[in-house]
């Protein structure tokens, strides 16, 4: 039996490379200061995607939520290859915490129609709540499985996988459509594929086609701009290049539930912490060595 699988995809801030410029003076994140990298767990979603379809046939659709410049990790699907990219992207979903982003995503999912797998990453580097892939599997109406390890079996539409539960596994036994969060002990994302770079290295999605024209047309009325997009937009579509671009209304989304009218989240601060200590510390492994620890841990704020 083939499968339709679609598989949830996010650029985030690369957090490994945080400079002092990361931070607003209002204590927020300055995304526009960090460079972007393809979230690391959702490769292995993608990767356990690919899997099943070379394994038992069918379909990959990758979804990505963010701004235009999301699109570069949609590309970077087509190169490992899935078969359809689809960008929502859209200024009245800014601000979305984990609420609004599963119900946008769920309608998106929705959207695209009839699926047996959604796979996402465990969680996003950015925010590590890894609330969103279990809350879109809430507002889809579909059982989930997290922690994937393994598939070990797909027979129709009854699937058993390897979870990893911390200290050890477990197999469970699932009727499908489901959908799975997967960690990055359950495989080894592919590189991307030479001849698909080829292919697909010149996709776009209409709104990067507007920066785009925009830079190099900066003299250009807005008819005109508007003209040369479209132009480049209907050389794309002859091409077949399997990328898309939907907004809040393609996917019929009820606003108030979207950005920051959905977002019952409230961040009351972020910080920066800075390590200053150098060299280690010997702790005995006795009552008193812990003891001594702890009172140092709280004597320099630490814990506390």
């Amino acid at each position: 039996m083939a499968y339709h699988s679609i598989v949830c995809v996010k650029q985030v801030p690369d957090t490994a490379n945080v400079t002092a410029e990361a931070m607003k003076e209002d204590g927020t994140v300055n995304r526009a200061a960090l460079p972007t990298i393809f979230n690391p767990e959702d490769l292995h979603a993608l990767e356990t995607a690919l899997e099943i379809r070379e394994n038992y046939g069918g379909t990959v659709t990758v979804l990505s939520m963010g701004p235009p410049k999301a699109a570069d990790v949609l590309r970077d699907c087509l190169f490992r290859g899935a078969d359809r990219a689809i960008l929502l992207t859209d200024r009245r979903a800014a601000a979305s915490d984990t609420l609004a982003t599963s119900y946008i995503i769920s309608q998106a999912i929705k959207t695209i129609g009839e699926f047996d797998f959604v796979f996402c990453g465990r969680q996003a580097i950015d925010g590590d709540t890894a609330q969103v892939g279990p809350q879109t599997a809430e507002k889809l109406a579909i059982p989930q499985v997290t922690y994937l390890d393994k598939l070990v079996s797909a027979e129709g539409k009854t699937v058993r996988i390897r979870r990893n539960i911390g200290n050890g596994w477990e197999i469970v036994e699932v009727q499908l459509p489901i959908l799975v969060t997967v960690i990055e002990t359950a495989n080894k994302p592919r590189p991307q594929a030479a001849r698909r770079v080829m292919r697909y290295k010149k996709a776009r999605v209409p709104s990067e086609l507007a920066m785009e024209v925009r830079r190099e047309m900066p003299d250009a009325s807005d008819e005109q701009r508007q003209a040369e997009v479209d132009r480049r937009m209907a050389a794309l579509k002859q091409a077949n290049y399997p990328v898309e671009q939907w907004d809040l209304d393609d996917i019929k989304a009820d606003l108030n539930r979207c950005g920051l009218a959905g977002s019952p989240t409230k961040v009351f601060r972020v910080q920066a912490i800075v390590l200053t200590k150098e060299g280690y510390t010997d702790v005995p492994p006795t009552e008193e060595g812990v003891r001594q620890m702890i009172h140092e841990l709280v004597v320099d704020r630490t814990l506390g």
